[in-house]
């Protein structure tokens, strides 16, 4: 996951594309999400690099998709709340979920830019930290999991890995990258249609992974069908994951 991957939720057309626009221009690759529901979409099929996210919306209000996020295991990105209207206590409550930072609107450019750097460069130090497999104990189940990961990282064909939302694929997905090779995962899933080649490329003898493969449209799995047959051109090692 580069990242310049970033994700705008916003149920206002005017301010998702005013704030794409800018961050594209910066060179930022962005996705927008107008509602929650649509956010919990594009989060499930992959992990965004960073998160700006709206407090108040229609379906289901910022703070409530934050806390769906942290229930699930799947705040491990950082999110910057946004908000015109908000208290000072849904800021700090916010804040207290695992929000990085708080944004009033209207939002000052630089202001904006400021914010963004300094929420990916915590993210990326949090992926030079992240929990391992090592650090989640002795206890039988993980050295059982261990030893089971160790059988399948010696076969070079694709791995499935499947569970419930939240059973920490991304961390499994860690055990199979070797240092100083690159672990891909696409922005978006329909990168797989438009651009497998690109991918491959950025995954050249490395790990590339596709979170969610099960929500993949048909002509999306056209893509994987042919990026399958180049893996071994690529020396790539595929890892999919399916709720």
């Amino acid at each position: 996951m580069r990242s310049s991957d970033i994700l705008i939720v916003d149920d206002e057309i005017g301010i998702r594309e005013l704030l794409s626009e800018i961050l594209q221009d910066e060179g930022y690759t962005v996705a927008t999400a107008e509602n929650a529901e649509v956010a919990r979409q594009l989060r499930n099929q992959t992990r965004p690099a960073l998160v700006l996210l709206d407090i108040w919306m229609p379906d289901c209000d910022g703070v409530t998709l934050l806390k769906e996020w942290a229930k699930t295991g799947q705040l491990n990105m950082p999110v910057v709340m946004m908000s015109g209207h908000a208290s000072i206590d849904t800021a700090v409550e916010a804040t207290r979920i695992g929000a990085f930072d708080f944004l009033e609107k209207p939002i000052a450019l630089q202001k904006l830019l400021t914010t963004v750097q300094r929420a990916l460069k915590y993210g990326d130090m949090q992926a030079n930290t992240s929990l391992n497999l090592d650090k989640l104990g002795k206890s039988e189940p993980i050295q059982e999991l261990k030893r089971q990961l160790e059988r399948v990282a010696k076969v070079k064909s694709p791995v499935l890995l499947t569970g419930e939302p939240g059973s920490g694929f991304e961390l499994v997905a860690r055990f199979f990258h070797q240092g100083n090779t690159p672990r891909v995962t696409p922005a978006k899933p329909e990168q797989l249609a438009d651009a497998p080649l690109e991918l491959l490329q950025k995954a050249n003898n490395g790990v590339l992974f596709l979170p969610e493969i099960g929500q993949y449209s048909r002509r999306i799995q056209q893509g994987l069908l042919f990026l399958l047959s180049k893996l071994d051109r690529f020396n790539v090692r595929l890892l999919c994951s399916c709720s």
